[in-house]
């Protein structure tokens, strides 16, 4: 496990996990997000009134949505009533092939102690180059820059608000000129902040008799690696020659809206 030196801003979210500000990180230009600006976490649809109302004063104006059509249905999200909803799929899910892949992925991690690990080593790649992926970040990227309002926040989450939401948040902080290592921080605060849903789901795996390999797989599916942002840096390296390229190739953002996007959330 990689060391976190970066404690990020907590929100006082009661019936949600993984809510924290984006605001405070420091560029590599000597500027810093501003707060109340950017908001990163996981699912919404537990959110208490209170939680909405504190996401209310918070100044949210804009949630992000990057999970699949069968998530959201599953489990719709709750926002404040002053918020925009924006449904933006990172993986549009293929009916054909979903639950035959399900049963053999299941098979496979009850066998293979690697089995997990291996799916999000893959998993960050695919992020990475699916086309689906990449006009969502673009999407993403839109709202941004549409946010001209002096205290409006936006919100980007998925399910647990690590693969995602984590990448959202690699590719923002990358254009708004955040180093690597404060950005790979970030990336793995994750792991402190989603313990008790990953200890809740292990605690149900190992009542219905688990196997040790399936446990292991859990963990890993449940948690975010360096290992598993290194595979998606990796590819966006060798496929496009590097993080600056990716964002304008790829994401399509432009040498003038990354400077638009600094002026928006940079003091």
């Amino acid at each position: 496990m990689e060391e976190l030196n970066l404690a990020p801003y907590v929100l006082n979210i009661k019936h949600g996990l993984n809510f924290r500000e984006l605001g405070g990180y420091r560029t590599k230009s000597g500027q810093v997000i501003k707060s109340h600006k950017i908001i990163r976490s996981a699912k919404l649809s537990e959110l208490s009134d209170e939680d909405l109302d504190y996401l209310a004063d918070y100044g949210l104006i804009s949630d992000v949505d990057f999970r699949s059509p069968e998530e959201q249905a599953a489990e719709p999200d709750r926002y404040p009533n002053v918020a925009e909803y924006h449904f933006v799929p990172v993986f549009p899910t293929d009916e054909t092939k979903s639950s035959e892949q399900a049963d053999a992925l299941q098979k496979s991690f009850s066998r293979d102690p690697h089995a997990g690990f291996e799916n999000m080593v893959k998993t960050y790649a695919d992020i990475v180059k699916m086309p689906s992926a990449q006009k969502a970040y673009r999407q993403f990227f839109d709202i941004l820059l549409s946010n001209d309002s002096e205290n409006g926040a936006v919100l980007f989450h998925c399910t647990a608000g690590k693969d995602r939401t984590g990448m959202g948040a690699v590719y923002l902080l990358s254009a708004l000129g955040v180093d690597g290592h404060t950005i790979r921080q970030d990336y793995l605060a994750t792991n402190d902040l989603i313990q008790p849903m990953v200890e809740k789901n292990l605690a149900a795996a190992r009542k219905r008799g688990a196997t040790d390999a399936l446990l292991a797989n859990i963990r890993d599916l449940g948690t975010v690696s360096g290992a598993f942002l290194d595979s998606a840096l990796a590819t966006i390296d060798e496929e496009y020659g590097g993080m600056k390229n990716y964002l304008q190739d790829a994401l399509q953002l432009t040498p003038a809206e990354k400077r638009d996007l600094r002026e928006l959330y940079l003091q």
